[in-house]
């Protein structure tokens, strides 16, 4: 069955991205959007979507696919929600940044329907601003599009297939991996660098005052490194909870390495650790 209808709960950022993405790559179906009323509005005056409900179940009425946009938190409680009341020929998809949680939730509440109904997914791309009002249909170009299955999953068959083939079609590579692979990486590329930024930031401020004009100061460098510093608490705090084993090992390993380098200031094996670090840029790319 062809995808006539798209539900995205949660217009904000990636939810506003998507829709704008999906009409400027050709798709001719409807989307509705389910947030908060004002928000809707602004989704509708930017063209985001067609129509909008409020409650998230109403607007799923008629979808072949339902997104989840929303924090990781939101993703869980929503899945309990809208489970029970969805057709069997609607998927169910998210775009959250851990997985492993979500998916058990969503095995526990489909249950042996789980491999035809739902699909875990999560977009690598972000802005450090959140709300419709930054969405770009650009945003998901060149993006990786992280895919975990349930056992036995057939993610190119079906509604899974036909929604990931216009993930394709929005410029992004889907790659699968295991959720708990997922989670392990995604702490080390994507959630211990915010948290680098988040108290780099914070020790500034803390050392220099918040008046201090430090980012005119520093330049560039200190531009990038503290830029997603501005991320939103609401959205972390739900990743911090659901990976926190993962962040924790993480940190503690980076910690241990700027110990090292604090201890060897003086040292040649000050100049070690930076060839060991130019090594990064030079290690190749794997796609699935």
């Amino acid at each position: 069955m062809p995808i006539r209808q798209i539900t995205i709960i949660g217009t904000g950022l990636i939810g506003g991205s998507l829709g704008l993405a999906l009409k400027k790559r050709g798709f001719r179906g409807r989307i509705i959007g389910s947030d908060r009323a004002p928000v809707l509005e602004q989704a509708r005056k930017r063209g985001v979507i067609d129509d909008g409900r409020v409650h998230p179940a109403e607007a799923s009425l008629g979808s072949q696919v339902v997104v989840l946009a929303a924090p990781v938190g939101g993703i869980i409680d929503l899945i309990n929600r809208l489970a029970p009341s969805l057709p069997e020929k609607c998927l169910l998809t998210d775009v959250g940044s851990t997985k492993l949680e979500i998916l058990k939730t969503a095995q526990a509440a489909f249950g042996k329907g789980a491999n035809t109904r739902f699909l875990a997914g999560h977009p690598m791309a972000g802005k450090e601003q959140q709300g419709v009002e930054y969405a770009d249909h650009e945003l998901f170009q060149d993006a990786a599009w992280l895919v975990t299955p349930t056992s036995g999953q057939k993610i190119n068959q079906g509604l899974a297939g036909e929604f990931l083939g216009w993930v394709k079609k929005l410029g992004a590579h889907v790659a699968t991996m295991d959720a708990q692979e997922h989670d392990e990486l995604c702490a080390w590329i994507s959630h211990v660098p915010q948290f680098i930024s988040t108290a780099l930031a914070a020790a500034l401020v803390e050392e220099y005052g918040e008046d201090a004009p430090l980012l005119e100061a520093g330049g560039r460098a200190l531009r990038e490194m503290t830029r997603i510093s501005s991320s939103p608490y609401s959205m972390w705090r739900d990743v911090a909870l659901t990976n926190k084993k993962n962040i924790a090992d993480a940190l503690l390993k980076l910690e241990q390495r700027l110990a090292h380098l604090r201890e060897n200031l003086d040292s040649k094996e000050l100049s070690t650790e930076f060839d060991r670090a130019h090594q990064l840029r030079k290690l190749p790319l794997k796609k699935r």
